[in-house]
């Protein structure tokens, strides 16, 4: 079991008493697994941690996405995923009455779940449903849209979004997310759904509640759906450089989404990670042997130091704490070259 913080540095996993990993570009990557993601997360579980997957992708059951982690070599059961459809019947559940009518547009990953929660599983407005509810799918088009217009125009309609990711990682690159699709209906009705996966609250509360976490810690690779909403949640929010967000997007992440650690991969769960440190004029910033400094609007690099991710470490920490906004900066380009 991990222990707490000491001296001058501390450690990814301090305290926590669960898990909590997102899949694209923390686990996987397309169809492959990230190198050493499959090892970090069996060794965490192996010293003790209660490990689980959260997902915004609809588009899928949590026996589907158990099975897939489960070829990687991570041992996964059903109920070790928190999807993004099952945050969703959480807030329908508040919204309409049991056993209502939803009208779904999405895939399996969706309607069974409304199915599992008792409601009635619609594809037409003109069975009068009492709520639709939206999630990723890749058949999804015009028709499914249409039929959420044609439903919502009535504003006693309630609308449930399973999230509003603007794009989704594919093998074949990043395509269009459900936010997009989302923001097309948004367009026919003039109206918002209430959001229930990340970086709103409701994913993660369900999962601290089905992992029984008082303290949890979040690795997630996406800045304003992952740490967001990991911050948002109180959760420790870890983010890992093999996905989307990189070394330019840290260096100018707003306020509510800045991560508690940064990792070059996930072995980096289990090595110490040295405290930044400040100058007594408050222009220096130390992270091992990297050095960054902030003098009016100049970001430079004084010293490399031995390892770019504390390079990188010391640049986040030099210019967050520096109070000005990114764009009046001028950054020293080695930071995120």
């Amino acid at each position: 079991m991990f222990g707490r913080a000491r001296g001058e540095v501390v450690h990814p996993l301090d305290g926590v008493d669960a898990v909590l990993a997102d899949l694209d570009g923390v686990v996987y990557q397309g169809a492959g697994a990230i190198p050493h993601a499959v090892d970090a997360l069996n060794r965490v579980a192996a010293e003790g941690l209660r490990v689980g997957y959260i997902t915004n992708n609809a588009s899928r059951t949590d026996a589907q996405v158990a099975g897939h982690l489960s070829e990687f070599g991570l041992a996964v059961a059903p109920e070790d995923v928190v999807t993004s459809p099952q945050a969703a019947m959480r807030v329908m559940r508040t919204l309409v009455e049991p056993g209502a009518t939803v009208l779904v547009v999405g895939g399996v990953g969706l309607s069974s779940e409304v199915e599992k929660a008792g409601f009635v599983v619609t594809r037409s407005a003109e069975d009068a449903p009492a709520a639709v509810v939206q999630g990723f799918a890749p058949d999804v088009g015009w028709t499914q849209l249409a039929e959420a217009a044609f439903a919502l125009h009535d504003p006693a309609v309630q609308w449930v979004a399973t999230n509003t990711d603007w794009t989704i990682p594919v093998a074949r690159g990043v395509a269009p997310g459900n936010g997009t699709l989302v923001s097309a209906v948004h367009t026919a009705v003039g109206r918002l759904p209430v959001v229930a996966g990340k970086p709103e609250t409701t994913i993660f509360e369900v999962a601290a509640e089905r992992f029984s976490a008082a303290n949890a810690a979040f690795i997630g690779d996406r800045l304003d759906t992952d740490t967001m909403g990991a911050k948002r949640a109180g959760l420790r929010a870890i983010h890992v450089l093999t996905g989307i967000d990189r070394a330019k997007q840290l260096l100018a992440a707003p306020k509510d989404s800045r991560p508690d650690f940064i990792l070059d991969d996930l072995r980096q769960l289990f090595e110490p990670y040295p405290v930044a440190r400040t100058s007594k004029d408050g222009v220096e910033t130390t992270v091992g042997s990297s050095v960054v400094s902030v003098r009016g609007q100049k970001v430079r690099v004084e010293k490399a130091g031995e390892r770019q991710i504390d390079l990188l470490r010391a640049g986040c920490a030099a210019i967050w704490n520096s109070g000005m906004s990114i764009h009046v900066l001028d950054v020293d380009p080695a930071l995120y070259s």
